[in-house]
Parts: structure tokens; C-alpha cells; sequence
């Protein structure tokens, strides 16, 4: 193996948003992300919508899904297709 060609591998924390801190090693120091298992929604079972312009609530209404405050969510009817007309034999 060469000599002088390896980054350094120290001590490091990877700091999260929520305040969690997890030691361990890295070429880089002091890590900050965002989110970690502790708050990710996949692994405390919690689940976020990220909403952008009432997307979430448009789909819920179309489906009928209640949303949170209203009594009770009625879906639209679907508009009604025409039939296919059918080819004449000859």
C-alpha cells in the first residue's frame, strides 16, 4: 500500500436539526444534516405532507378522504364518459 495518498480519517459529530449528535469517523469534521433517523417521519412513524399550493387537500376532496377541520369531505361525481361507438359490420 502507498504511504501519503490516504485522506485522514478523525473523530468526528454529525450534528442534525433536531439536536441529535452521533459521533463518529470521518475525512470531514463536524457534519451538519437536516434530519436523522430520530425525526425522520419513515422511522418514528409520523407522517408529513408537504403541501405545495393545496394539492393534498384537492386530492382528499376528490377522493373523499375527510380533512382535518371539516365535518365531512362529500366526493365530486365523476363526469360521465361517452360510449364508445361501435364499428359497423360489413
Amino acid at each position: 500500500m502507498k504511504e501519503k495518498i490516504h485522506p485522514d480519517y478523525k473523530e468526528t459529530v454529525i450534528t442534525c436539526g433536531c439536536g441529535e449528535r452521533i459521533a463518529t469517523r470521518s475525512t470531514r469534521q463536524n457534519i451538519a444534516v437536516a434530519i436523522c433517523s430520530k425525526c425522520h417521519p419513515f422511522f418514528t412513524g409520523k407522517q408529513k405532507f408537504v403541501d405545495t399550493a393545496g394539492r393534498v387537500e384537492k386530492f382528499r376532496r376528490r377522493y373523499g378522504w375527510k380533512i382535518e377541520g371539516e365535518t365531512k369531505a362529500e366526493p365530486k361525481p365523476a363526469p360521465e364518459a361517452p360510449a364508445p361507438e361501435k364499428p359497423e359490420k360489413k
